[in-house]
């Protein structure tokens, strides 16, 4: 009886530790950080459709200039929008859509990429400034 009244009383107590170790933990979601594109971006690599242009163009003087909703275009080249304006990311956080607002005229959005290649931030924009059959991609790194 002894016995019998021992393995309950053990049974008892490891079902309760067993019980009272095992807690669920809330996992609380990471919170991304906003994305800030400001500062100045130059294109590293451009092609339309397909075809590398780098080569070909001379983009070392173009810049984007991205501060505050605002951005500046310096030494035009064919982009999405050809005047300065202000420009918005469909979500501050998870990006993948930029559009652009020329003065005066309506948003004119794109796709957005913001990878980290090879340690550095840079921007894919791909759009098709006025004939739909030519695609451009820009891949724009930020100056320091």
């Amino acid at each position: 009886m002894n016995t019998l009244k021992s393995i309950y009383t053990v049974s008892v107590v490891l079902l309760l530790f067993t019980w009272t170790s095992c807690k669920v933990e809330g996992i609380s979601p990471i919170n991304e950080p906003v994305k800030d594109i400001s500062g100045s971006w130059q294109v590293i690599k451009a092609t339309r459709n397909g075809t590398d242009l780098t080569s070909l163009v001379d983009f070392t003087q173009f810049r984007v200039n991205f501060q505050s909703g605002n951005y500046t275009l310096v030494n035009s080249l064919p982009f999405i929008v050809s005047q300065n304006g202000t420009y918005s990311l469909n979500n501050p956080q998870y990006p993948f859509q930029i559009a652009f607002t020329a003065a005066g005229t309506t948003p004119v959005a794109t796709s957005f990429n913001y990878p980290i290649v090879n340690g550095k931030r840079i921007l894919t924009l791909t759009f098709s400034p006025g004939c739909p059959q030519n695609s451009y991609v820009y891949t724009l790194q930020k100056i320091n």
